[in-house]
């Protein structure tokens, strides 16, 4: 059977997902994260659960060479074929940190690096070894549209571009706040899709690039770096009323999980490149995403800007998309 590579696939609404994967859509897995041991206990339960080949990748996407060597690995177990071909990326992990700015080993921010940079060189790297009609699922957040209930708690840094979030706060200049941080990551997320989208077909490579928002879900892990009280909070019953009440999207960490495995392995999705799909009170359902996540310009300059952050060289550009 195919094989689907997730990334946190074994915490959270990856739970799930990964679950769903395994069960109804028969895919064997690879879960890709930073922390080896978790993963495989969760690796062994899925395998004897649903008989399924289930490979841990250790990948920890804040760092750009960790995200080669684990690409490098997966390139290597498919020519020997020790995994089936992949059908689908599912770029899942992500975090939302507290406190000071903080910056990886390459130098950048650790929220914009986590969440974004290391998703962008893991495509890159492995792109060409999706299979026909494959799918790249990219994980986002309703906070990266300002429009919205969602957005406004956190707000984005528009002005900023790309090599300007990976270097905030460096030479004594103010640094962008961890929430806005966290919502523009995402909202790159959404500009990445939507332009690979565009390459793709302009490229007539037959793989889809798609968007998704699982929605304000609590126990998932999320705010692990956040207050205990704000992490118990953000979990109560009463915070969940006051949230739906106000427009927050909700999400559910079981309905939210099984959304993102219906859109990266169902065929009712087959055909669905270039979209956004949000999971909110039990509903999973296409909607338009910012509009700034719809400017051209910015993601032309996004997709460059990036190449050059992560630097990708010539020789590991597994497939030109102009």
């Amino acid at each position: 059977m195919p094989t689907i590579l997730i990334t946190g696939g074994h915490s959270g609404i990856g739970v799930e997902c990964s679950k769903l994967l395994a069960s109804k859509y028969h895919f064997n897995l690879i879960l890709a994260g930073r922390s080896p041991e978790k993963m495989e206990t969760f690796a062994m339960e899925l395998r004897n659960t649903y008989e399924r080949k289930v490979h841990v990748l250790k990948i920890d996407t804040s760092s750009l060479a960790s995200v080669r060597a684990g690409a490098d690995e997966c390139r290597k177990m498919l020519d020997l074929s020790d995994i089936d071909p992949l059908q689908a990326i599912i770029c899942n992990a992500g975090v939302r940190l507290n406190g000071k700015v903080s910056y990886t080993e390459d130098g950048y921010e650790q929220t914009f690096a986590t969440n974004y940079l290391g998703h962008v060189l893991l495509i890159e790297l492995l792109i060409d070894r999706i299979a026909k009609n494959g799918r790249i699922v990219l994980t986002s957040s309703g906070t990266h549209d300002p429009d919205t209930t969602d957005g406004k708690m956190m707000g984005i840094a528009a002005e900023y571009d790309a090599i300007e979030l990976a270097n905030t706060g460096k030479n004594g200049t103010k640094p962008v706040s961890n929430g806005k941080l966290y919502a523009t990551s995402k909202l790159n997320m959404i500009l990445y899709a939507y332009e690979l989208d565009r390459r793709l077909k302009r490229a007539d490579i037959p793989l889809s690039s798609i968007a998704y928002d699982p929605g304000a879900t609590s126990g998932t892990g999320f705010l692990r770096n956040m207050p205990k009280p704000v992490q118990w909070l953000a979990g109560s019953s009463l915070m969940h009323w006051v949230m739906k009440r106000s427009g927050v999207t909700m999400g559910d960490v079981i309905f939210s999980g099984k959304s993102l495995a219906r859109i990266a392995a169902d065929p009712a999705y087959a055909n669905v490149s270039g979209k956004y799909f949000q999971s909110n009170d039990g509903k999973l359902i296409e909607r338009q995403s910012s509009k700034l996540s719809y400017d051209k310009q910015r993601a032309e300059k996004l997709w460059n800007d990036t190449k050059t952050l992560i630097h990708l060289q010539s020789n590991e550009a597994s497939i030109r998309l102009r």
